[in-house]
Parts: C-alpha cells; sequence; structure tokens
C-alpha cells in the first residue's frame, strides 16, 4: 500500500514537471507565442529550473536545450525511483544497468511527448468546433501546427472536414507502437 501510494505520488510530480519542461521546449521550438496565459504559466513553473541551466546548456539554433535535457532527467529520474520503490537490487546491480535505466527514461520520455502531442491535438479539434475564434483555439492552433500543417498539404478536407487529426492519430500511434516501443524493450534488456 504504502509503495503505491509513493509511486502514484512519484509518478504524479515528475510527469507533470517533466510535461511542463516539455511543453516550454516544444512551444519555443514551435514558436507559439509566449503572451497566452497558458504559456505564461509553463515559463513560471519552469523557471527555478530553466533559467540556472541555461547558463550550463545554452540555446542553440533557436532551441532551447535546457528544457529539452530537464525534460528527460525528470523522466530518467521518474523510471528510476519507480523501480526503486518496487524494490530493483540496484546495489547488487552495480552502474553496468544506468545506460538501460537512461534509455528507459528516454523511452518513457518520448512516450510521454507523444501521448501530449494527441491531447492537444483532441484539445485543438475541439476547440475548433465549439470557440473557433477563442484565444485558447489559437494557443492549441499553434501548437499543433508543426504537426497537422505538414498533413494539411497531402490530405484534403472532404466536406469541409479536416481528416489531418486523424492521420496525425494513426501516424503518433504507429510510432508509439514500433520505435518507442522497441526503445522501451531493449532498455528493459539491458537492466535485467
Amino acid at each position: 500500500m504504502l509503495s503505491e501510494t509513493l509511486q502514484f505520488l512519484i509518478h504524479t510530480l515528475f510527469g507533470l514537471l517533466a510535461t511542463a519542461f516539455g511543453l516550454r521546449f516544444y512551444m519555443q521550438w514551435a514558436r507559439v507565442p509566449f503572451h497566452h496565459p497558458f504559456a505564461q504559466f509553463i515559463i513560471r513553473v519552469t523557471d527555478f529550473a530553466v533559467r540556472p541551466l541555461r547558463r550550463v546548456v545554452p540555446g542553440w539554433f533557436g532551441v532551447d536545450w535546457a528544457s529539452l535535457k530537464l525534460f528527460f532527467i525528470c523522466e530518467i529520474v521518474l523510471v528510476t525511483l519507480e523501480y526503486w520503490v518496487d524494490g530493483y537490487p540496484f546495489l547488487i546491480a552495480g552502474w553496468g544497468v544506468a545506460p538501460g535505466f537512461v534509455l528507459l527514461g528516454i523511452a518513457a520520455g518520448l512516450q510521454l511527448a507523444l501521448q501530449v502531442l494527441i491531447l492537444l491535438i483532441i484539445a485543438q479539434a475541439v476547440l475548433s468546433w465549439v470557440a473557433p475564434v477563442s484565444s485558447a483555439s489559437a494557443m492549441f492552433h499553434a501548437l499543433t501546427a508543426p504537426v497537422l500543417n505538414p498533413l494539411r498539404r497531402v490530405i484534403p478536407t472532404v466536406s469541409g472536414v479536416d481528416l489531418s487529426p486523424l492521420a496525425a492519430f494513426v501516424l503518433i500511434e504507429l510510432l508509439l507502437m514500433v520505435p518507442v516501443t522497441a526503445l522501451e524493450r531493449a532498455a528493459r534488456l539491458m537492466i535485467q
């Protein structure tokens, strides 16, 4: 009971923190306007760690590498702590399992990023039907544009219905099923 509670708290805390760092990286990469309250919230929640790390890991090619690094660090720590709570024998396994936990954290980070992208696409699609001219709709449109715009160029609308979110779901699920799952399997083999 105690270990399940601890795992829930660890997963919630580090999952939310990783999501915030990932969104900060993604919003900066996608050139999302930072004047929206949601963007301001993400900046304020992550500033405590991103600003100090930027002194060591500066942005390069217009990419916020500090946020991306913190995203993956959170996921690696999350996976490691979950295994620790489950009773993984770290002392017996030694440092040889460290690369496996790093790969497992990267796989978990990729999985989280793709799942958040699915949620953003769903939110954008719903807002485009309910409140197409709201500031929230504009924000989610900017967040999903890097994924949906290339698909919109290839997939025509059918009777005024945009099918690019459906195509994005299929592609994201394929990414989750094939390369991310393969990376996770390889990492789990390294820590056994």
